[in-house]
Protein backbone atom coordinates (compact mmCIF):
# COMPACT_ATOMS: atom_id res chain seq x y z
CA UNK A 1 0.00 0.00 0.00
CA UNK A 2 1.46 3.37 -0.58
CA UNK A 3 2.31 6.24 1.41
CA UNK A 4 -0.22 8.95 1.31
CA UNK A 5 2.03 12.05 0.27
CA UNK A 6 2.38 15.02 2.39
CA UNK A 7 0.66 18.16 1.85
CA UNK A 8 2.45 21.23 2.37
CA UNK A 9 1.35 24.51 3.71
CA UNK A 10 1.61 27.56 2.14
CA UNK A 11 1.63 31.20 3.90
CA UNK A 12 0.50 33.17 0.91
CA UNK A 13 -2.10 32.18 -0.42
CA UNK A 14 -4.31 33.60 -2.93
CA UNK A 15 -7.35 34.41 -0.65
CA UNK A 16 -4.87 36.46 1.38
CA UNK A 17 -3.00 38.41 -1.31
CA UNK A 18 -6.75 39.07 -2.70
CA UNK A 19 -7.54 40.63 1.01
CA UNK A 20 -4.26 42.65 1.13
CA UNK A 21 -4.60 44.22 -2.26
CA UNK A 22 -8.08 45.28 -1.32
CA UNK A 23 -6.62 46.63 1.52
CA UNK A 24 -4.33 48.86 0.44
CA UNK A 25 -6.86 50.17 -2.39
CA UNK A 26 -8.82 51.03 -0.04
CA UNK A 27 -6.47 52.94 2.07
CA UNK A 28 -5.24 54.79 -0.89
CA UNK A 29 -8.67 55.91 -1.71
CA UNK A 30 -9.26 57.46 1.96
CA UNK A 31 -5.78 59.22 1.23
CA UNK A 32 -6.89 60.52 -2.20
CA UNK A 33 -10.30 61.69 -0.87
CA UNK A 34 -8.77 63.46 2.86
CA UNK A 35 -7.30 66.59 2.90
CA UNK A 36 -3.71 65.14 3.58
CA UNK A 37 -1.81 68.99 3.91
CA UNK A 38 -2.08 69.10 7.48
CA UNK A 39 -0.27 72.04 7.91
CA UNK A 40 -2.37 74.25 5.53
CA UNK A 41 -4.57 76.13 7.78
CA UNK A 42 -7.53 78.01 6.32
CA UNK A 43 -7.92 81.79 6.94
CA UNK A 44 -10.75 83.33 8.40
CA UNK A 45 -12.67 85.72 6.73
CA UNK A 46 -11.88 89.55 8.26
CA UNK A 47 -16.16 90.70 7.09
CA UNK A 48 -16.86 88.12 9.57
CA UNK A 49 -14.93 88.95 12.41
CA UNK A 50 -15.95 92.42 12.32
CA UNK A 51 -19.57 92.08 12.17
CA UNK A 52 -18.98 89.06 15.48
CA UNK A 53 -17.11 92.05 17.53
CA UNK A 54 -20.14 94.44 16.54
CA UNK A 55 -22.77 92.10 17.60
CA UNK A 56 -20.72 91.25 20.81
CA UNK A 57 -20.96 94.95 21.43
CA UNK A 58 -24.20 95.49 20.75
CA UNK A 59 -24.78 92.57 23.27
CA UNK A 60 -22.96 94.53 25.65
CA UNK A 61 -24.46 97.71 25.33
CA UNK A 62 -27.83 96.40 25.40
CA UNK A 63 -27.29 94.70 29.35
CA UNK A 64 -25.93 98.37 30.90
CA UNK A 65 -28.79 100.09 29.18
CA UNK A 66 -30.92 96.89 30.69
CA UNK A 67 -29.27 97.54 34.14
CA UNK A 68 -29.99 101.23 33.77
CA UNK A 69 -33.81 100.98 33.36
CA UNK A 70 -34.26 98.66 36.51
CA UNK A 71 -32.53 101.18 38.74
CA UNK A 72 -34.99 103.51 36.89
CA UNK A 73 -37.80 101.45 37.20
CA UNK A 74 -36.91 100.95 41.33
CA UNK A 75 -36.60 105.07 41.81
CA UNK A 76 -40.15 105.80 39.91
CA UNK A 77 -41.39 103.56 41.74
CA UNK A 78 -40.00 105.07 45.57
CA UNK A 79 -41.72 107.96 43.82
CA UNK A 80 -44.72 106.66 43.74
CA UNK A 81 -44.78 105.47 47.31
CA UNK A 82 -43.29 108.77 48.45
CA UNK A 83 -45.89 110.97 46.73
CA UNK A 84 -48.78 108.42 47.84
CA UNK A 85 -47.62 108.94 51.32
CA UNK A 86 -47.66 112.71 50.61
CA UNK A 87 -51.07 112.79 49.32
CA UNK A 88 -52.34 110.82 52.28
CA UNK A 89 -50.70 113.68 54.78
CA UNK A 90 -52.14 116.39 52.87
CA UNK A 91 -55.47 114.39 52.68
CA UNK A 92 -55.83 114.07 56.45
CA UNK A 93 -54.66 117.45 57.40
CA UNK A 94 -57.52 118.79 54.83
CA UNK A 95 -59.76 116.53 56.84
CA UNK A 96 -58.86 117.80 59.97
CA UNK A 97 -59.40 121.60 58.86
CA UNK A 98 -62.76 120.99 57.49
CA UNK A 99 -63.41 119.25 60.97
CA UNK A 100 -61.95 122.44 63.08
CA UNK A 101 -63.84 124.81 60.58
CA UNK A 102 -67.37 123.18 61.26
CA UNK A 103 -67.11 123.29 64.96
CA UNK A 104 -66.00 126.74 65.12
CA UNK A 105 -69.39 127.47 63.80
CA UNK A 106 -69.37 131.06 65.34
CA UNK A 107 -65.92 132.35 65.40
CA UNK A 108 -66.58 136.10 66.84
CA UNK A 109 -68.41 133.88 69.91
CA UNK A 110 -65.17 131.86 70.35
CA UNK A 111 -63.12 134.92 70.50
CA UNK A 112 -65.50 136.71 72.95
CA UNK A 113 -65.53 133.70 75.04
CA UNK A 114 -61.33 133.18 74.80
CA UNK A 115 -61.53 137.22 75.62
CA UNK A 116 -63.61 136.47 79.19
CA UNK A 117 -61.15 133.32 80.20
CA UNK A 118 -58.07 136.19 79.93
CA UNK A 119 -60.41 138.85 81.94
CA UNK A 120 -60.86 136.47 84.55
CA UNK A 121 -57.64 134.71 84.72
CA UNK A 122 -56.14 138.70 84.98
CA UNK A 123 -58.09 139.26 87.93
CA UNK A 124 -57.10 136.32 89.40
CA UNK A 125 -53.86 136.98 89.26
CA UNK A 126 -54.04 140.77 90.41
CA UNK A 127 -55.99 138.98 93.66
CA UNK A 128 -53.26 136.70 94.07
CA UNK A 129 -50.74 139.34 94.03
CA UNK A 130 -52.60 141.48 96.98
CA UNK A 131 -53.26 138.76 98.85
CA UNK A 132 -49.83 137.35 98.56
CA UNK A 133 -49.05 133.28 98.22
CA UNK A 134 -51.31 132.61 101.20
CA UNK A 135 -49.31 129.73 102.76
CA UNK A 136 -46.48 132.20 104.91
CA UNK A 137 -47.09 133.03 108.15
CA UNK A 138 -45.17 135.63 108.67
CA UNK A 139 -43.93 137.94 106.19
CA UNK A 140 -39.94 138.21 106.06
CA UNK A 141 -38.16 140.62 104.11
CA UNK A 142 -34.19 140.67 103.80
CA UNK A 143 -31.82 143.28 102.11
CA UNK A 144 -31.74 143.56 98.57
CA UNK A 145 -33.91 141.18 96.25
CA UNK A 146 -31.92 138.01 96.27
CA UNK A 147 -33.50 134.84 95.89
CA UNK A 148 -31.89 131.64 97.24
CA UNK A 149 -32.66 127.62 96.47
CA UNK A 150 -31.80 126.39 100.00
CA UNK A 151 -33.04 122.78 99.59
CA UNK A 152 -33.87 122.49 102.98
CA UNK A 153 -36.99 120.42 103.36
CA UNK A 154 -39.05 122.98 105.01
CA UNK A 155 -42.19 120.92 105.95
CA UNK A 156 -43.23 118.54 108.60
CA UNK A 157 -46.54 118.50 111.24
CA UNK A 158 -44.15 119.08 113.96
CA UNK A 159 -40.99 121.34 113.39
CA UNK A 160 -38.14 121.79 115.77
CA UNK A 161 -35.69 124.49 115.62
CA UNK A 162 -32.41 124.87 117.29
CA UNK A 163 -30.83 128.04 117.83
CA UNK A 164 -27.52 128.30 118.86
CA UNK A 165 -26.75 131.16 121.74
CA UNK A 166 -23.29 130.39 122.89
CA UNK A 167 -20.51 132.69 122.89
CA UNK A 168 -18.75 131.49 119.51
CA UNK A 169 -22.71 132.88 117.90
CA UNK A 170 -21.17 136.64 118.40
CA UNK A 171 -18.43 136.37 115.57
CA UNK A 172 -16.64 133.99 113.01
CA UNK A 173 -13.22 134.82 113.98
CA UNK A 174 -11.86 134.22 117.86
CA UNK A 175 -10.39 137.08 118.59
CA UNK A 176 -13.73 138.89 117.71
CA UNK A 177 -15.44 136.33 119.93
CA UNK A 178 -13.12 137.08 122.86
CA UNK A 179 -13.14 140.95 122.32
CA UNK A 180 -17.37 140.87 122.26
CA UNK A 181 -17.14 138.38 124.59
CA UNK A 182 -16.23 140.78 127.44
CA UNK A 183 -18.67 143.71 126.02
CA UNK A 184 -21.81 144.67 127.29
CA UNK A 185 -25.17 142.55 126.60
CA UNK A 186 -26.42 145.12 124.30
CA UNK A 187 -23.46 144.82 122.29
CA UNK A 188 -23.31 141.04 122.03
CA UNK A 189 -26.97 141.08 121.18
CA UNK A 190 -26.27 143.36 118.37
CA UNK A 191 -23.06 141.25 117.07
CA UNK A 192 -23.87 140.46 113.40
CA UNK A 193 -23.29 136.76 113.64
CA UNK A 194 -26.39 136.85 116.30
CA UNK A 195 -28.23 138.97 113.89
CA UNK A 196 -27.73 136.58 110.84
CA UNK A 197 -28.19 133.37 113.24
CA UNK A 198 -31.95 135.21 114.84
CA UNK A 199 -32.90 136.42 110.81
CA UNK A 200 -32.56 132.95 109.97
CA UNK A 201 -34.83 131.59 112.64
CA UNK A 202 -37.34 133.95 111.92
CA UNK A 203 -37.09 132.89 108.01
CA UNK A 204 -37.84 129.44 109.22
CA UNK A 205 -40.79 130.26 110.67
CA UNK A 206 -41.83 132.57 108.03
CA UNK A 207 -42.04 129.35 105.76
CA UNK A 208 -43.59 127.08 107.83
CA UNK A 209 -47.00 125.83 106.64
CA UNK A 210 -50.23 126.96 108.79
CA UNK A 211 -51.41 123.24 109.76
CA UNK A 212 -47.36 122.98 111.28
CA UNK A 213 -46.74 122.76 114.70
CA UNK A 214 -43.15 124.15 115.75
CA UNK A 215 -41.19 124.50 119.18
CA UNK A 216 -37.57 126.78 119.16
CA UNK A 217 -34.84 125.91 121.83
CA UNK A 218 -32.13 128.08 122.54
CA UNK A 219 -28.95 125.92 123.56
CA UNK A 220 -25.56 126.58 124.95
CA UNK A 221 -24.46 124.67 128.08
CA UNK A 222 -27.89 123.75 128.50
CA UNK A 223 -30.97 124.21 125.77
CA UNK A 224 -34.45 126.10 126.95
CA UNK A 225 -37.46 126.91 124.97
CA UNK A 226 -37.61 130.50 123.80
CA UNK A 227 -41.24 130.96 125.15
CA UNK A 228 -40.80 129.63 129.05
CA UNK A 229 -43.19 127.28 130.77
CA UNK A 230 -43.37 125.34 126.82
CA UNK A 231 -41.19 122.63 127.59
CA UNK A 232 -42.08 119.82 125.86
CA UNK A 233 -44.75 121.07 124.10
CA UNK A 234 -45.62 121.93 120.28
CA UNK A 235 -47.00 125.29 119.48
CA UNK A 236 -49.75 126.41 116.77
CA UNK A 237 -47.97 127.83 113.56
CA UNK A 238 -51.25 129.69 113.22
CA UNK A 239 -51.03 132.12 115.75
CA UNK A 240 -49.70 134.69 114.73
CA UNK A 241 -49.37 136.71 118.12
CA UNK A 242 -47.74 133.35 119.46
CA UNK A 243 -45.08 133.71 116.78
CA UNK A 244 -44.03 137.27 117.09
CA UNK A 245 -43.84 136.59 121.35
CA UNK A 246 -41.47 133.83 120.48
CA UNK A 247 -39.84 135.85 117.97
CA UNK A 248 -38.96 139.07 120.56
CA UNK A 249 -37.88 136.32 123.07
CA UNK A 250 -35.28 135.40 120.45
CA UNK A 251 -33.98 139.12 120.06
CA UNK A 252 -33.44 139.69 123.83
CA UNK A 253 -31.22 136.03 124.20
CA UNK A 254 -27.92 137.22 124.86
CA UNK A 255 -25.37 134.62 123.26
CA UNK A 256 -22.76 133.13 126.15
CA UNK A 257 -21.22 129.85 127.22
CA UNK A 258 -19.98 127.00 125.62
CA UNK A 259 -21.87 124.62 123.25
CA UNK A 260 -23.45 121.57 124.70
CA UNK A 261 -25.00 119.54 121.52
CA UNK A 262 -26.21 116.40 123.79
CA UNK A 263 -28.37 118.69 126.09
CA UNK A 264 -29.39 120.38 122.84
CA UNK A 265 -30.66 116.85 121.53
CA UNK A 266 -31.87 115.10 124.13
CA UNK A 267 -34.96 117.41 125.00
CA UNK A 268 -35.91 116.13 121.81
CA UNK A 269 -37.05 113.02 123.58
CA UNK A 270 -39.09 115.43 126.41
CA UNK A 271 -41.84 115.81 124.03
CA UNK A 272 -44.65 113.02 123.64
CA UNK A 273 -45.57 113.47 120.18
CA UNK A 274 -41.86 113.26 118.51
CA UNK A 275 -40.64 115.94 115.94
CA UNK A 276 -40.32 114.77 112.18
CA UNK A 277 -37.86 117.61 111.34
CA UNK A 278 -35.35 119.32 112.81
CA UNK A 279 -33.24 122.21 112.03
CA UNK A 280 -30.00 123.74 113.75
CA UNK A 281 -28.81 126.70 113.61
CA UNK A 282 -25.16 126.72 114.46
CA UNK A 283 -21.34 127.40 113.60
CA UNK A 284 -19.70 124.64 115.12
CA UNK A 285 -18.56 121.21 117.04
CA UNK A 286 -19.68 121.19 120.38
CA UNK A 287 -17.21 122.11 123.08
CA UNK A 288 -19.03 119.74 126.02
CA UNK A 289 -21.31 116.87 126.62
CA UNK A 290 -24.02 116.70 128.82
CA UNK A 291 -21.83 117.27 131.81
CA UNK A 292 -19.50 120.65 132.99
CA UNK A 293 -15.78 119.55 131.34
CA UNK A 294 -13.01 118.97 134.01
CA UNK A 295 -10.60 121.04 131.96
CA UNK A 296 -10.54 124.74 130.45
CA UNK A 297 -9.35 123.48 127.15
CA UNK A 298 -10.77 120.81 124.24
CA UNK A 299 -9.04 119.28 121.42
CA UNK A 300 -10.49 118.75 118.08
CA UNK A 301 -10.29 115.42 118.47
CA UNK A 302 -12.34 115.33 121.74
CA UNK A 303 -15.17 117.81 120.07
CA UNK A 304 -15.29 115.41 117.31
CA UNK A 305 -15.91 112.60 119.69
CA UNK A 306 -18.28 114.88 121.52
CA UNK A 307 -20.51 115.36 118.15
CA UNK A 308 -20.16 111.42 117.58
CA UNK A 309 -22.00 110.95 121.35
CA UNK A 310 -24.59 114.03 120.55
CA UNK A 311 -25.97 112.32 117.41
CA UNK A 312 -26.14 109.19 119.34
CA UNK A 313 -29.46 110.86 121.04
CA UNK A 314 -31.47 111.68 118.10
CA UNK A 315 -34.20 110.07 117.32
CA UNK A 316 -34.51 107.27 114.96
CA UNK A 317 -35.61 108.23 111.01
CA UNK A 318 -35.67 112.27 112.22
CA UNK A 319 -34.23 114.44 109.51
CA UNK A 320 -32.03 117.07 110.10
CA UNK A 321 -31.38 120.36 108.43
CA UNK A 322 -28.18 122.16 109.28
CA UNK A 323 -27.79 125.63 108.32
CA UNK A 324 -23.82 126.30 109.64
CA UNK A 325 -22.46 129.58 110.23
CA UNK A 326 -18.99 128.89 110.29
CA UNK A 327 -16.38 129.68 112.43
CA UNK A 328 -12.66 129.51 111.72
CA UNK A 329 -10.08 127.03 113.49
CA UNK A 330 -13.22 124.34 113.31
CA UNK A 331 -12.63 122.59 109.67
CA UNK A 332 -14.24 119.54 110.51
CA UNK A 333 -17.66 120.52 111.29
CA UNK A 334 -18.72 121.08 108.21
CA UNK A 335 -17.90 117.33 107.48
CA UNK A 336 -19.35 116.03 110.64
CA UNK A 337 -22.64 117.74 110.16
CA UNK A 338 -22.73 117.06 105.83
CA UNK A 339 -22.42 113.50 107.17
CA UNK A 340 -25.36 114.26 109.91
CA UNK A 341 -27.70 116.01 107.30
CA UNK A 342 -27.34 113.04 104.66
CA UNK A 343 -27.51 109.83 106.53
CA UNK A 344 -31.01 111.26 108.14
CA UNK A 345 -32.14 112.22 104.91
CA UNK A 346 -31.91 115.87 105.81
CA UNK A 347 -29.96 118.79 103.79
CA UNK A 348 -27.00 120.80 104.58
CA UNK A 349 -26.72 124.51 104.07
CA UNK A 350 -23.88 127.28 104.74
CA UNK A 351 -25.23 130.68 103.71
CA UNK A 352 -23.77 133.75 102.61
CA UNK A 353 -23.28 136.48 104.94
CA UNK A 354 -26.10 138.20 103.81
CA UNK A 355 -28.41 135.39 103.77
CA UNK A 356 -31.22 135.78 104.59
Amino acid sequence: MARARKRSITTFSLSFLDIMACGFGAVTLLFLILKHDATAIQAADPNLAAEVDLLKEDIRVGRDQLVELRNSLAAAEKNILDAQGLSNRVVEKIDFAQRELSAQKDPENEIAALRKQVEELERETESLQEQGSGEDLRRFTGQGDRQYLTGLKLGGNRVMILLDASASMLSDSIVNVIRLRNMSNATKQQADKWQRALKTAEWLLAQLPPESRVQVYTFNTRARPALQGTEGKWQSTADSALLDKLVGNLQSTIPQGGTSLANAFSVLNDFESKADNLFIITDGLPTQGSDQPKGTTVSGRQRVKLFDEAVELLPRRLPVNVILLPMEGDPVAAARFWQLALRSQGSFLSPSKDWP
